[in-house]
């Protein structure tokens, strides 16, 4: 794991030195910040320092609103920091997620000790608050900087040891300890969306997951002779044209009762995109080094299932290849038989996602009889346009799935919408000569890519995440400064831990 935010829980002390923050809450009347009665004990001592600074700045407590005094007279920090929460019956677990992203985005890159008081008027902070808290701090502290050999000081990200104060010390560790596991999990698939292609080949990218094996998933790696055998047609044909060769991981974790059936998640990782035969513009090209970023989220999601003991039976599958044009590649107008003996009519090799996803969710079905299954891919462009970067495109077969997504989606903030099937798109990829062709034309690209992916689930339970617009270059947020998001590794842990534990 990258250097990251050290982070603890203690109880209040009578006194704190250094870079101290403090959360106040906005009044229900009227402009005076409110602290908690722990939090006016702490700043007695400087007298009517912060109220006076807070009306100089016209500082109310609105959140995501900050007071920032150096040298506060009275008391013995170097730095106080007052963060606004808003409205305290507002907050939701999502608020202090972002909460702790803003904190961490408000220090400075020299900081060294924090202290971060969590007391607000009206009651105890809950530890569940203070462990999402904790998890904005380390998630807005990532930086991917391991190539640069000279930095700039405005690129200095502060990496501070962070003491949170809260009256439940001990509940909070123990809150903190199973989303620990869930930061390092975004963190490594920021990592693997982030590195270039020339490092992260197939081959690179199976042996990195095969590092879950130290947190316990078992990792079986197929290479191109099983895949051969396997009769995987669709996911060869997109990197026959690439000299490295493709992969399918397999990730198994075994929390939950023998007996039970898994659930299923697949990723598509195209390690780099040049779009075959049917070759992208040159402008932007570069960014398809992110082409990965669903295979990226289940390695990461693996790894927190493990690392926090989930009482589940989890397989993660992803489809590692790259698309590169050669006299090898495949053309427009080539067909290919896929695992399930469905052929498939090429129309443009660009469309490749959806082939590897065919053959590995196939092999999911088939292999596992999983309860249900959910993929995700940086698939069309055309979800970009339809939705822009903040939700992701959610197509299903199922309704209770696909509710669930949508509702654990609010939860984390990795929101999705659902957009629609039918047999009438499905109709815009029947081909005039094999089964199915890979594109359904210009309009409905979104769908008539998810249209072609159905055709591999059967009656499984399905989910299919285009994430073109969340995996990479999304927007910054108060908890990510990073190219590559880690998009989806929290929505669908979120989904495992209140829907499928035993």
């Amino acid at each position: 794991m990258p250097d990251h935010v050290k982070i603890s829980f203690a109880k209040l002390p009578a006194a704190l030195e250094g870079i101290v923050v403090l959360l106040a809450a906005e009044p229900a009347e009227g402009e005076t910040p409110v602290f908690a009665p722990a939090v006016e004990a702490l700043l007695a001592p400087s007298g009517t320092l912060v109220a006076s600074a807070a009306q100089a700045d016209r500082f109310t407590g609105k959140s995501g609103k900050a007071l920032d005094i150096l040298s506060p007279s009275g008391l013995d920090a170097s730095r106080l920091v007052v963060i606004g929460v808003g409205k305290v019956p507002a907050l939701k677990s999502f608020d202090w997620l972002k909460l702790g992203g803003a904190i961490m985005g408000r220090l400075p890159a020299s900081a060294k000790e924090v202290s971060v008081v969590l007391a607000l008027p009206g009651g105890e902070v809950p530890a569940d608050a203070a462990a999402e808290l904790a998890l904005g701090l380390r998630l807005r502290a990532y930086s991917f900087d391991r190539y640069k050999t000279r930095k700039k000081a405005d690129e200095a990200t502060a990496k501070p040891k962070v003491t949170l104060y809260i009256e439940n010390d001990a509940a909070a560790k123990r809150a903190w300890k199973k989303r620990e596991g869930i930061g390092e999990g975004v963190a490594m698939a920021r990592d693997l969306v982030n590195e270039p292609a020339n490092v992260l080949t197939p081959t690179e990218f199976a042996r990195r997951a095969g590092d879950l094996s130290k947190v316990g998933v078992d990792v079986e790696v197929l290479g191109e002779k099983d895949l051969k055998k396997l009769g995987m047609g669709a996911l060869l044909g997109v990197g026959q044209g690439s000299d490295q060769e493709s992969r399918v991981v397999v990730m198994r974790w075994n929390g939950g009762k023998s007996e039970e059936a898994p659930v299923a998640f697949v990723g598509k990782g195209v390690v780099f995109d040049t779009g075959g035969i049917s070759i992208k513009q040159a402008a932007g090209m570069e960014d398809m080094k992110g082409d990965m970023a669903g295979a990226a989220c289940v390695v990461g999601l693996m790894h927190a299932l493990a690392s926090r003991k989930a009482k589940v039976n989890a397989v993660g599958l992803i489809g590692l290849v790259e698309n590169m044009p050669d006299g090898k590649a495949q053309r427009p107008g080539d067909i290919v038989t896929s695992m399930s003996g469905q052929t498939i009519e090429i129309i443009n090799t660009d469309a490749e996602g959806r082939l590897v996803l065919g053959d590995v969710l196939w092999y999911a079905k088939e292999r596992f009889k999983p309860q249900f299954m959910v993929d995700l891919a940086t698939l069309t462009g055309a979800i970009i346009v339809a939705l822009g970067t903040e939700h992701a495109g959610l197509f299903s077969n199922n309704d209770t799935l696909a509710e669930r997504l949508a509702d654990s989606g609010l939860t984390t903030g990795e929101k999705v919408w659902r957009l629609p099937l039918s047999a009438e798109y499905d109709k815009l990829i029947d081909s005039k000569f094999a089964d199915m062709k890979n594109t359904g034309g210009r309009f409905g690209g979104s769908i008539t890519a998810a249209q072609f992916i159905q055709r591999f689930v059967g009656d499984v339970p399905w989910a299919h995440l285009d994430i073109a617009g969340t995996g990479m270059s999304s927007p910054a947020s108060e908890f990510n400064r990073s190219w590559g998001s880690g998009w989806g590794v929290r929505l669908l842990d979120d989904l495992v831990a209140r829907h499928y534990e035993s």
